[in-house]
């Protein structure tokens, strides 16, 4: 049975780290749905989340070959249950007199806020869960579209473990 998956993986802040974790990914046949890569708290160190879908048990193998990696100091599993999972979306949408209307009420519905406004187009920007994200843009798409961006999911886990807590740094 196929799963969606989110893994945070804490790395060394090294040049090719994110090349090699992501190689892991592609040499396991897995097609990566979002991901997100910063810096931690310190600088030693990169977070990487990865949001991909397959099977438990492949998922399980990519995990354990992940660890055999180097620069990989932690890994950390995260669902909508032990975790905080968020996206930031930001949409351009044709700014057409017959339409503003329905484009505010959708914004004011969903929390969206207004980046920027001219009299071509409105930028909003949403931070929710991929799941609001996707039915605010298919709200959006009765009206025009000009474009997307999408930061892909970011996340943690709950209450006070960390990462870091579970490979003692």
């Amino acid at each position: 049975m196929m799963g969606r998956y989110i893994v945070a993986v804490l790395v060394y802040n090294r040049y090719g780290v994110l090349n090699r974790v992501t190689s892991m990914f592609r040499r396991r046949q897995f097609n990566i749905s979002t991901l997100t890569v910063s810096e931690t708290e310190s600088h030693e160190y990169s977070r990487i989340t990865v949001t991909f879908e397959g099977s438990e048990n492949s998922k399980q193998q990519l995990i354990n070959q992940l660890y055999k990696l180097p620069d990989v100091v932690g890994i950390k599993e995260l669902d909508n249950e032990n975790s905080v999972n968020l996206e930031l979306l930001l949409i351009k949408v044709a700014n057409h007199p017959d339409m503003r209307v329905d484009i505010m009420a959708a914004a004011e519905a969903f929390r969206a806020r207004t980046v920027d406004y001219s009299k071509e187009a409105i930028v909003l920007q949403l931070t929710d869960t991929s799941r609001r994200i996707d039915d605010f843009i298919n709200v959006m798409r009765d009206n025009e579209i000009l474009e997307i961006c999408r930061t892909g999911v970011v996340s943690l886990e709950k209450g006070s473990s960390t990462i870091r807590k579970i490979t003692n740094l």
